[in-house]
């Protein structure tokens, strides 16, 4: 199975920008990405963006979670 490779938008603003480019199986399913005590959460809405002369999914941030104990 290959990675795809998309941008993070939004979220907190600790969210160190390293962490913003990443690889995910699919874009038709939420991306839950761990960070401190909880789960940032991100879906595709149709839209693209360049980085490094390639064409990217951009997956928008719409909430948080706590990690469960």
């Amino acid at each position: 199975m290959s990675l795809i490779r998309v941008f993070l938008e939004g979220g907190p603003p600790y969210l160190p920008v390293h962490r913003r480019v990443q690889r995910v199986p699919t874009v038709a399913e939420t991306f839950k990405l761990p960070l401190g005590a909880g789960y940032e959460h991100f879906r595709h809405r149709g839209q693209s963006t360049e980085l490094d002369g390639e064409k990217v999914p951009v997956l928008h941030w719409f909430m948080r979670t706590a990690i469960a104990e």
